[in-house]
């Protein structure tokens, strides 16, 4: 299976009801959190048979050819460690993940935009420095002008997010569908309760 078929499952909500897999690093943490790391069970099956993973929990449903019934994998880990990115792809996605889905003039969750602080028309670069998160009403009534003469501030400066960050950030915007086999692995290296 192709990674545009592997990207297409994860985007549609109505798949993760079809038995997902949570991909696992070598190190045992998720390889994406946001969004979280998961594959159909048919290309967990296949990366198993390949031996290029571990199944390392399963749900209870199986699967059966003719000759083999195989328990469908809900966990599974990698075999060789990917090393994570270090840089931060500049995406409309990452960027309203920085900005916690706000926006960043009034704090309004919902319908969000893009908004460059300095105006393209008045010289303003596509950056991590210059774009933030806004809400249409904010965006229209900014408009093409200086921050300055509009009376309106900022909510925090932008800046280009680190890859660890970004990922400590995902991990506050859970999916809405989290089987319980992955919850020891989504949170690993969080504080236990006493």
């Amino acid at each position: 299976m192709d990674g545009d078929f592997r990207a297409n499952f994860v985007r549609d909500p109505k798949n993760l009801k079809h038995h997902p897999a949570l991909v696992l690093n070598a190190d045992y943490r998720p390889l994406s959190y946001y969004p979280l790391s998961l594959w159909p069970w048919q290309e967990a099956i296949k990366a198993s048979w390949l031996d290029r993973v571990d199944i390392i929990a399963e749900y209870d449903e199986v699967v059966r050819s003719p000759s083999t019934e195989i328990r469908i994998p809900s966990v599974v880990v990698l075999k060789d460690y990917v090393k994570p990115q270090k840089r931060v792809a500049f995406t409309r996605f990452n960027l309203f993940l920085r900005d916690e889905f706000r926006c960043q003039y009034c704090g309004a969750k919902g319908d969000l935009t893009f908004d460059h602080v300095v105006p393209r028309a008045r010289g303003g670069r596509t950056s991590w420095e210059n774009v933030v998160a806004a809400c249409s009403p904010c965006n229209l009534r900014k408009g093409s002008k200086h921050l300055s003469h509009t009376g309106m501030r900022l909510r925090k400066p932008p800046r280009p997010p680190s890859s660890e960050g970004l990922r400590n950030m995902g991990r506050r915007f859970p999916p809405n569908y989290l089987h319980e086999s992955w919850m020891d692995y989504l949170y690993w290296d969080a504080e236990l309760e006493a």
